[in-house]
This record gives structure tokens, sequence and C-alpha cells, in this order.
């Protein structure tokens, strides 16, 4: 079974397509600047060999279903390409961003299905519609494919309501839907599945704090597989300290903006989302320059750094009380995956909480799954690539699976 796994920006379309006997990327690839003068196309290959080779293409693409079309063209060119013809897809999965409490599993995209996504759209207003756009494209282009819509909101959907309910007024969450959702769950999925095989232990017997550090950040609290609390909240800017993104701030904070320095909503919507965080903090989003910055002895780098690396050290303590038990800590994705200082200092002074990290093992991780906690920790520290086309690409072949049982 060949799965295309696809994720649509509003001027982009990122692909990847999976041998799901083996488990195995056959290529993958991004479409950029849509409707742009200038279009972009980089497509990668990857061989039986462990080489790779690369193709790219360069030219106005007019709209996402001129998009797609070059990405078929990819995909079986006689030169270059890894099926013979699109029939050879069995699926493909959309990254959905927002189910919202309608879905809290992968869904068989239908009529049903795109209205309740396209109902949705106030809660992702960014991203929905992007998705949606990717949806009835591929189902033209790929007729003969199942396609499924993989929610991002999904994995957090155990967490209780007394975890996702804000104290507003009970019928803003029962008439407009405003709670905690998270986001990141693909990846926090993913990585707890794999920190369970690490392990060797079964996944509803475990207590996980994941920690999902990129341009974005999110943590969540699993508990024996399911999450019960998660950082980000209806929309992602709540939470960590991000690249560009505030993280949690006084919930007054906007009016003081608007009230004493004039701004417009728009003005203050940018400056939180786009403006802030580490880039607010230091002027670089750039964990690698903010480290560097710091390390030549930049006093506002080196705060940025203390701050970043205080809130997840909240977020931990405050999840490890909420779990009653921890059994593993996961960082992940680009930063948790590749910056041994930042899973140094997030995890500094918690030795009384049997949270150690050994400095040998912690800056000599290089890749996969690995531990990364002192003998004496009580809690292992795990460092988990994670993966969330492939985790996208399982849950469509499990529906697959399921539709022809």
């Amino acid at each position: 079974m060949k799965v295309l796994v696809i994720n649509t920006g509003s001027s982009s379309i990122k692909y990847q397509l999976f041998n799901m006997e083996t488990q195995t990327v056959l290529c993958s690839g991004v479409v950029e600047k849509i409707g742009e003068d200038h279009g972009y196309l980089s497509h990668k290959i990857f061989k039986d060999d462990g080489s790779t080779l690369n193709k790219e293409y360069e030219g106005k693409i007019e709209d996402h279903q001129t998009g797609f079309r070059h990405i078929v063209e990819h995909l079986i060119n006689d030169e270059f390409g890894v099926i013979k013809n699109s029939s050879e897809i069995s699926a493909v999965g959309h990254r959905v961003v927002h189910g919202g409490e309608t879905f809290k599993s992968p869904a068989v995209i239908n009529k049903e299905v795109i209205e309740a996504i396209t109902e949705n759209i106030p809660l992702a207003p960014l991203h929905n519609p992007s998705n949606l756009t990717g949806i009835e494209v591929a189902i033209s282009v790929f007729p003969e494919s199942k396609q499924i819509a993989v929610f991002d909101t999904a994995f957090h959907q155990t967490i209780p309501p007394h975890a996702f309910m804000y104290a507003l007024p009970y019928d803003m969450y029962k008439k407009e839907r405003i709670r905690r959702y998270g986001f990141h769950g693909t990846s926090h999925a993913y990585v707890s599945g794999k920190c369970a095989e690490f392990l060797n232990k079964p996944l509803d017997q475990l207590n996980i704090i994941t920690i999902h550090l990129g341009n974005g950040a999110s943590m969540a609290a699993v508990k024996k597989g399911k999450c019960v609390d998660t950082s980000m909240g209806m929309t992602p800017l709540e939470g960590l300290v991000m690249g560009t993104r505030t993280g949690d701030v006084d919930p007054a904070l906007p009016f003081y903006l608007a009230d004493y320095l004039n701004m417009s909503l728009k003005e203050i919507d940018n400056l939180l989302n786009k403006e802030s965080g580490l880039k607010g903090l230091c002027g670089t989003n750039d964990m690698r320059e903010v480290i560097e910055k710091k390390n030549s002895g930049d006093k506002r780098a080196e705060l940025a750094l203390d701050v970043y690396n205080y809130r997840i050290k909240k977020y931990i303590g405050a999840y490890y009380a909420a779990l009653g038990r921890l059994d593993a800590i996961i960082y992940t994705a680009g930063i948790g995956e590749h910056s041994p200082e930042i899973r140094k200092q997030s995890c500094s002074g918690l030795d009384n909480m049997g949270i150690i990290i050994d400095d040998n093992k912690n800056n000599s991780y290089r890749n996969g799954v690995s531990e990364i906690n002192s003998d004496n920790s009580k809690v292992k520290i795990l460092v988990v690539p994670t993966n969330e086309e492939l985790r996208i690409a399982q849950m469509t072949k499990k529906i697959i699976d399921g539709m022809n049982s």
C-alpha cells in the first residue's frame, strides 16, 4: 500500500509518499509560493541503496490545482518517478489542523466531513481553509484514492472538562465552543508510542510528559496513553515561550496595549503571534542564533533562554502534579532533538523530583530514540525524533485496513 501524506498551506503544499509495507518514504517534497510570480517545487527521491535524488522546478504555479499537477508529474516521471500512475496511491492522508470537538479520530472524507471542517474554520481561520483546498484538489487529482483527514487536535480530545474549560460564562463554551483544544497532537501521539516501544512497556501503563519544541512549542501530559492536559489552548498562542509567540501572558495585556499604546486589534495580534517570544526578547527566533549570542555575552539572549527554559520547567512541575506519577519525559522536534543546552537547562534543579540528566549522554546524543537521564534518575528522560507524516500515514492505513476487513 502506498499512502501520500499532504499538508496544504495557503501558498504551499508539503507531501511525502510512503510504502506502508516497509513504512519507508519513497519521496518527499514541497511546492511553495503558489499564486505568486515565481513558484518553486523541490522533490527528493529516496533510493533503496540509501542515496537520494533531488529534482527542482521553478516557474509560476497559478493555484493549488496546478501545484498538485506538478507533484503528480514528479511522482510518475519516467526519469525519477516512484510510481507508474496515480492509481498506485491507495490513499491520501490530509493533515487538518482543527477538528474542534467533532473529530476524536481520523475520518474518511465525505460531504459531511467537509462540512464539519468548514464549520470549524472560525477556530482555525488561517489553516482550515487551506486544508480544505488541499482536500478538494486532491479528490480531483487522485479520484481513485481514498481521502482521509487526520486532525492535529484529535489526540487532545481525551482532556477532561476541568482541564479544557476556561472560567468564562458557561454559555460561551456551549454556544461558541470556546475551550482549550491543543495542537501538535499528531507529534505528541507519535512520540508517546515510540517511548512505549523503547521502554518495552504498554503505553496504557505509562505516564509521560511530551515536550515538542520547534518554532512553535507545546507540552502534553499523557496518562496511561491518553492526553489529560496540554499547554496550547483555543489557539496555538497559549503556553510555552515560542520563536515569535508570547505563550502565557496576563489576559488583560491586550486591553493595556489598546488603551495606553493605541494599538489596533490587528497590531496586537501581530505583536503577540509574530513579534514576541524569542524574537521579541533578543531579536531572533532561531534558537541556534540565540545560543550563539548568549555564548558571546549577549545579556538579552541570556534572558531569553532563562525565560524560555523556566516556562518549560514550570509546566513539567504542573504536569507532574496532574499525572501523580511520572515515568518519562520526552524531548522532540527541532529544538527538542538538537539542543542539549535547552534539554539540560529546562530540567536543571529538578533532582528532588527524580529528574536528573546525564551530561555525557545529553551532549553526545545524535539521532534515534535515546535515553539521556542519569542512572540514578527515577524518571526516564528521552529524546525521540518526531515523525508526524509517518503517524498520519499509519493512521490513514489503519482506516483503510478497517474499511477492507
